[in-house]
């Protein structure tokens, strides 16, 4: 019997008694259809996992990406998202190879898991030591910080395109309380139902911008002269970049199936569904409007305002929501560990404990309003290590040693003739995006941030909001 194969067995005969009585009450699923409870609430099929990965890849950034085709031009933004894509799929997969060999040698020595959520910084500390633990925490914990700032801010920026008879900063404060309710959520195994809807919510979408724009049609005088400026085609480069590395939270994920082992290849698959949304969409509205994007970095405040749009608008709030929720709960399992309560049963005592979390958050959407200058400086500075860098140079690390790979927990893919070929393809993508990524990208993203820093006003009632009282046919001024 292979070691892949036993460690697989090891996995799934040492699963915890929740986990093994939520199999249970699956099993009797066949015999109740109308268990409310089961399908709502308890997911760790791979299904499950493929929904979480598709409707956490794309959320706000969708409706960015015409903005970056403005920037890269239409042949650079379809290639850098594939390659992305694909890049950001890869990484992945070792994420859940790495996941995969921690948790054998783990259970091998008869640790339980039960009522204890593994994360990417316990993986990198068991297998590499401390100093990769620090290293991927405060990456990880920072990416996801901003990533939930980003989505309470894009939530009041958003919503004033419906109704702007209230200021952004009022809209963030409804929305950080609405958004604090996901404390009640307590993992990715009861995000079923609402990765389901999150995803049928992004698909709605894609597809309205994209008949939306071709409905349109393309504005008179129409040009598409991308790319023409060396800071706004990495500042684009990096948007996708970003775009393609929602994958912080993928530990976390594969903990919630029942069979981790069979991830591996769920997030090329939710990808290439992702795919089917972003570049259709992100064409038709940069082939609409051309370099008017440029001043336009939200594709909502070109389409025309009608119901459609004002459904997209709703859909993607509650997507935004349910963002909200992927990127803060491994922030309350953190916390959950830091103060000794992770192992606690009540739901009500861990909503509690996770406050704390949620509160510096909604704090922080309210005195920095401005996340569209500073999101490609996320990117660069943060997602590059976060989801790409580290993962390739940990795989790497891992199985340095002839006696590592020999007792592989998971050997290269059948599609890859050796370790050789992992090594290689795991060097470029560091190279690459210690380069592109965060040299490029960090420059671009860090000069647009500073000439637009005399904008940014700390505590802002309404961030580039249109002028109180504008003449007759003036448009306002949009933002994200």
């Amino acid at each position: 019997m292979s070691s892949q194969t036993q460690a697989e067995e090891a996995i799934a005969s040492n699963y915890s008694e929740t986990d093994q009585h939520e199999r249970k009450e699956d099993t009797e699923e066949n015999h109740s259809l109308f268990s409310v409870k089961s399908i709502l609430w308890h997911g760790g099929s791979v299904w499950d996992a493929w929904f979480s990965c598709a409707s956490n890849q794309v959320a706000q950034v969708l409706l960015t990406l015409p903005y970056s085709f403005s920037q890269l031009g239409m042949l650079s933004g379809i290639l850098f998202q594939i390659f992305y894509g694909l890049v950001g799929s890869w990484t992945a997969y070792l994420i859940s190879v790495l996941y995969i060999e921690y948790r054998s040698r783990k259970e091998k020595e008869n640790v339980n898991f039960k009522n204890h959520v593994i994360q990417w910084f316990e993986v990198l500390d068991g297998l590499l030591g401390p100093y990769w633990k620090a290293v991927g925490l405060a990456f990880n914990c920072t990416f996801l910080l901003f990533g939930s700032v980003i989505q309470l801010i894009a939530c009041a920026s958003n919503i004033y395109y419906i109704n702007d008879h209230m200021d952004k900063r009022t809209w963030t404060y409804i929305f950080g309380a609405c958004c604090a309710t996901t404390v009640f959520i307590p993992s990715f195994h009861n995000y079923r139902i609402w990765s389901f809807l999150g995803l049928g919510m992004t698909t709605y979408t894609a597809w309205y911008m994209a008949a939306a724009a071709l409905i349109h049609g393309q504005t008179e005088g129409v040009t598409h002269s991308a790319p023409t400026k060396l800071v706004l085609y990495f500042t684009g480069a990096t948007n996708i970049l970003y775009t393609f590395g929602g994958h912080a939270v993928t530990v976390e994920i594969m903990h919630a199936m029942w069979k981790p082992q069979k991830f591996k290849y769920i997030y090329l698959m939710a990808t290439l569904y992702v795919f089917t949304l972003t570049i259709p969409s992100a064409t038709a509205v940069y082939w609409a409007f051309g370099d008017e994007l440029l001043n336009h970095s939200n594709a909502f405040s070109l389409l025309p305002k009608n119901g459609f749009r004002d459904a997209a608008v709703i859909l993607m709030l509650i997507h935004q929501f349910i963002t909200f929720g992927f990127a803060c709960t491994p922030l309350y399992f953190v916390w959950e560990k830091v103060i000794g309560m992770h192992d606690t049963k009540s739901i009500c005592l861990r909503a509690l404990a996770r406050l704390p979390v949620v509160i510096p958050i909604w704090f922080l959407a309210i005195i920095f309003p401005f996340f569209g200058p500073i999101n490609s400086a996320v990117g660069a500075l943060l997602v590059s290590f976060t989801v790409y860098i580290i993962p390739s140079l940990a795989h790497m690390l891992t199985y340095r040693k002839a006696s590592a790979r020999q007792a592989a927990a998971e050997k290269p893919p059948h599609f890859m003739p050796s370790w050789t070929a992992m090594y290689v393809i795991n060097s470029f993508v560091v190279v690459w995006v210690l380069v592109v990524g965060f040299g490029f990208g960090g420059w671009a993203s860090v000069t647009n941030f500073v000439r637009q820093v005399d904008t940014f006003g700390l505590f802002a009632k309404c961030y580039q909001c249109k002028p109180a009282g504008p003449p007759a046919g003036a448009k306002p001024p949009h933002s994200l």
